[in-house]
């Protein structure tokens, strides 16, 4: 909602936003498709700038694309490759490694992060080593969202456990402020990531230096539309857990779809609960005057899970609660379900509304194009992705020839609307469903149809980019990454 006449408070550098969201499904969003719920928030973002149909996470699983999204680099070079553990002492992303909140700092930003980490507890990898100036949230992959206890690994065997200890980890209490352990029970988590960010945005406006604010009752008169005001430019990252299992919501959220099914309800209420909370952050962004001037970036890390641990009932049957839409796929796979992500980009001040780009990108476009947008200059990092701000703004082509992804020993490139999946899995621990999937992607977005057989010159070129790519990432890995890094799940 807007208050009056919004004042514009302009530096000529916008402010940045990334909204990240944890095991949501292609299909999981209603201007993606979805029937069942809707998501008003997310879809006016959408209608007031760019919905993505070909936008990729750089993994299907959780550490590793967080840390291309970051980094703006292939997991594999950003040093990331796997989901990484919860203990206090796992190390993550190496200190070496910069990162968009660190480039955005040195170009003055002030910097925040609300929500998951998931790229280490140990020193070095924390939000802080990694250019954030204030943070709020957990450092591992997963929390109760009321009591922010680390439950993940009660199931599990521990190696060479002593007698009488048992063979389970301890629960581990996982909420920080600041780098200090807070205790916010009862609290739901997306409402405190909420509250904070909200927060974050106030004190960048200007209230915060005393100013009056638009909406201010008894405000002294409101600048004219178009009015400068002094800003120190942020960038904000919020990562929330949901919809990631434990499958938790309050009951004014379940309330709202008490006609679907357990699955869907749980996941239609948490996802509202985030949508109430972009809400809330774009609606401060209004009240201070600077949403023409924020940058906003949308997208999930991967594709829906599938892992019984969703069930609350103990039922081990696969969960699907979740939709990858009309892809096939899911979370830990190559195909496009576990890949091809939700996305939506939204700067009113320099992105046309009411776009639907179906050029390629994925999530390491994200520092270059904040990079550029914000004066710096990407060639002074090692980056592989690419700045999209012309596909956006311009309408310009993709900037890839072709994108590559690994995830244990599946390997996959797309070029054009050719796609090729090496080993590609559909259900984990079992063997690939495809030794070699060849799909044109214009033609069978859903990935049914295998042409390897039809096309072998098409497989062969394909395979030798992708096998090449793959041997950089395990020369890399072995030289310069596992002798320093340890603690993967």
């Amino acid at each position: 909602m807007l208050y009056g006449h919004a004042m514009t408070v302009r530096t000529g550098r916008p402010n940045f936003i990334i909204f990240y969201t944890d095991d949501q499904g292609y299909g999981d969003l209603s201007c993606m498709g979805a029937s069942d719920f809707r998501t008003p928030r997310l879809d006016r973002l959408a209608a007031e700038g760019v919905r993505f149909t070909n936008w990729y996470s750089n993994s299907p699983v959780c550490s590793p694309s967080r840390a291309a999204v970051l980094t703006g680099r292939y997991p594999g070079n950003a040093g990331v490759r796997a989901i990484l553990g919860g203990d206090r002492k796992t190390p993550g992303l190496p200190p070496a490694v910069p990162t968009i909140a660190t480039a955005l700092k040195q170009l003055g930003y002030r910097t925040g992060w609300f929500g998951k980490w998931h790229l280490g507890l140990a020193e070095g990898s924390r939000p802080q080593d990694h250019g954030f100036d204030e943070c709020l949230g957990f450092m591992a992959g997963c929390i109760d969202y009321f009591s922010h206890i680390f439950y993940w690994g009660m199931n599990q065997k521990l190696g060479g456990a002593r007698p009488g200890i048992g063979n389970q980890t301890n629960p581990l209490h996982d909420l920080w402020d600041d780098g200090d352990e807070v205790w916010r029970d009862g609290e739901y988590f997306t409402d405190l990531i909420a509250e904070r960010a909200v927060r974050f945005v106030r004190e960048a406006g200007p209230a915060a230096r005393g100013e009056p604010a638009a909406h201010a009752a008894g405000a002294e008169p409101e600048p004219e539309l178009g009015q400068v005001r002094d800003q120190t430019p942020f960038f904000m990252y919020v990562p929330f857990n949901a919809p990631h299992y434990p499958m938790h919501a309050p009951q004014r959220y379940k309330d709202r779809f008490a006609h679907l099914p357990w699955d869907r309800q749980i996941m239609a209420a948490m996802l509202s609960a985030v949508d109430d909370a972009v809400g809330a952050v774009v609606d401060e962004l209004e009240r201070q005057g600077i949403r023409e001037d924020t940058f906003i970036f949308f997208q999930s890390d991967n594709g829906p899970s599938r892992e019984s641990r969703n069930w609350l009932d103990g039922r081990q049957d696969p969960y699907y609660g979740g939709s990858a839409g009309a892809l096939r796929g899911h979370k830990f796979s190559l195909f496009d379900g576990g890949i091809r992500m939700p996305a939506l980009m939204c700067w009113p001040r320099r992105i046309p509304a009411g776009q639907v780009v179906d050029e390629v990108g994925a999530a390491m476009d994200v520092f270059p194009t904040i990079l550029n947008a914000a004066g710096g200059d990407p060639s002074q990092y090692e980056l592989d992705g690419l700045d999209v701000l012309p596909m956006v703004a311009e309408q310009a082509s993709s900037p890839h020839e072709q994108v590559f992804w690994e995830m244990g020993n599946q390997t996959a490139v797309r070029r054009g609307d050719w796609k090729l999946v090496l080993n590609g899995q559909l259900v984990e621990g079992e063997p690939p469903a495809e030794d070699v999937f060849l799909t044109t992607l214009a033609d069978d977005p859903g990935e049914r149809e295998n042409h390897a057989e039809e096309r072998p010159e098409i497989v062969a070129e394909l395979r030798a980019a992708a096998e090449a790519w793959r041997a950089g990432i395990e020369a890399r890995w072995e030289q310069e990454w596992k002798p320093k890094i340890s603690g993967y799940a």
